[in-house]
């Protein structure tokens, strides 16, 4: 299987992956609307919400990190500028998703 095939399948599997995860995420993030600081808090620190949300960062990170790195294969030409940017947009992809649930996790 060649590189442009894993790229679309992942990107496939993924968005499918997410649909459900982002209909849980819109119905949770209203309910939590018009709540107060303590009522959220309590909402990210339940088990089923921590996973939940965690999941729907990194799928929701992987999802994007794949849109947008095609986007800079067809609009980058020059290859050094466009491999700095896909390894810029994996950096950030790891590191935002890995810092928010550190963060999630830990709180109290």
């Amino acid at each position: 299987m060649n590189n442009v095939t894993k790229k679309w399948l992942l990107m496939r599997v993924s968005s499918v992956v997410l649909i459900p995860l982002m209909i849980w995420f819109i119905l949770n993030l209203v309910s939590v609307f018009n709540k107060d600081y303590i009522e959220i808090v309590n909402f990210f620190t339940t088990q089923p919400s921590k996973i939940l949300v965690s999941l729907t960062l990194v799928f929701a990170y992987f999802f994007s990190a794949l849109s947008i790195s095609e986007v800079f294969e067809d609009y980058i030409q020059d290859e050094k500028i466009k491999n700095v940017a896909n390894k810029v947009l994996n950096i950030f992809a790891i590191l935002v998703p890995l810092i928010t649930i550190i963060v999630i996790f830990n709180l109290n």
